[in-house]
């Protein structure tokens, strides 16, 4: 079990505090798209078809959404520092034991372990985000969203430089346990003691109730269903019309770099106003043009389909957690929405790249996968034109009561 106890009692700078921030993110997608360039070396050493490969990224996506409905209980019962730290490790052994996978289903469980450990970390950093930073939420959640994709392009980027530098598509998976490591140190040295208090237990009950609820879960599943078709089957589309598996990578690392910096900019530019409608309107039109250019025109200029399309997802992603913390004012509250709608959102998203395998089963084309993204795009952009902030309170069915003492996760905010 990882130690509960600091070495240190001083308090910790915004800047390690920000640090914390960056190294979590970075960790959470690099075993998702780091796959995906190595598939048909994957395929051709496991005996993995199309449906088995999906899994690779739908058994994590499930695990991540059922695991959001969890975590709050599960948060308050062992803390968040140790909960955090765990998560780490779950995800540290996940993808070291890629090292070692005989075959494809212990690929698979891997891949289910790595997916146990960020289904926590999602769940339970928004909220700390949050209490961490009030004042600063866009702007430092927009850092954590641009992490996380950046971390995507680095997974993608990384696994195929590896593999052609003379290591086997395990070892190169096996390398992206040594970012985990150190975040594990710096969680370690970072947050704080402590269990997170109780909240009130009919807390997630209550927020199920409330259709605003599930409206920011669908919302946030069917964009990101969007980011994990890309994230499995962008590279193989790409390899099928010439590409080599070192290009398709890059095109892959490509739209996660388009989705960090969107991911980073959109909601600091969206922090002038509390209606972040405009912006996320703009980042459903990036994804539509970018999922048109795919299916109609991906031999022409690819890398600006590719961009956009990322773009949009990284830009939704980040203000879709903004959007889910504005409506409600206290820390744990806002953290649970968060949580909740990560958690439903990731069980839609979890299905796209199975959805796509078996419509590129049935057509030999992963051409009616993108229009079915296109589809999905313009219902998340009905859903969205609900969520006012002026009617947050009334949505959300928000009481002034005191609000729950918690037992502060980060050691100091600096904000």
């Amino acid at each position: 079990m990882p130690d509960t106890h600091p070495q240190s009692s001083a308090q910790t700078s915004p800047l390690v505090l920000l640090s914390l921030v960056v190294l979590i993110g970075l960790n959470l997608r690099p075993f998702l798209t780091g796959p995906g360039p190595l598939i048909a070396q994957i395929e051709a050493d496991t005996g993995l078809g199309y449906g088995g490969i999906a899994m690779l990224t739908l058994l994590p996506m499930l695990l991540m959404g059922l695991g959001a409905f969890l975590v709050p209980g599960l948060q308050a019962r062992i803390g968040t520092r140790r909960g955090m730290l765990w998560a780490l490790v779950l995800l540290l052994l996940g993808s070291l034991l890629r090292l070692w996978s005989p075959g494809g289903l212990s690929l698979i469980l891997t891949a289910a372990l790595c997916g146990a450990g960020v289904a926590f970390i999602q769940a339970a950093f928004p909220g700390i985000i949050k209490q961490g930073f009030p004042h600063r939420v866009a702007a430092v959640t927009g850092l954590y969203s641009a992490m996380i994709m950046g971390g995507g392009a680095v997974g993608a980027q990384l696994t195929p430089i590896l593999a052609h530098g003379g290591q086997d598509w395990r070892t190169a998976l096996a390398w992206l346990a040594l970012p985990t490591a150190a975040a594990l140190l710096l969680a370690w040295r970072v947050l704080a003691d402590g269990k997170s208090a109780r909240p009130d237990k009919a807390l997630v009950s209550r927020l199920l109730r409330r259709p605003r609820s599930w409206q920011l879960m669908a919302c946030f599943g069917l964009v990101n269903g969007g980011y994990s078709s890309m994230v499995a089957w962008l590279a193989p589309y790409m390899q099928g019309r010439g590409w080599g598996v070192a290009q398709s990578g890059s095109l892959v690392a490509i739209m996660a770099v388009a989705q960090a910096v969107a991911a980073l900019a959109l909601p600091i530019l969206a922090s002038r106003s509390r209606d972040r409608r405009p912006w996320l309107y703009l980042t459903f039109a990036m994804q539509a043009a970018g999922f048109c250019g795919l299916a109609f025109l991906s031999n022409t200029v690819p890398v600006l389909w590719i961009v956009l399309g990322g773009a949009g997802l990284g830009g939704c992603f980040s203000l879709s957690l903004v959007t889910a913390l504005d409506h409600l004012p206290r820390p744990e509250e806002a953290g649970a929405l968060a949580a909740l709608m990560q958690g439903g959102g990731f069980l839609i998203a979890g299905l796209a790249p199975l959805a796509m395998a078996l419509l590129q089963a049935r057509t030999g084309s992963f051409v009616e996968g993108w229009e079915m993204h296109l589809t999905w795009v313009a219902i998340a952009a009905l859903i969205a034109m609900r969520f006012d902030p002026a009617g947050y309170a009334a949505a959300m069915g928000v009481d002034e009561s005191p609000g729950i003492d918690t037992d502060h996760p980060l050691r100091s905010t600096g904000a």
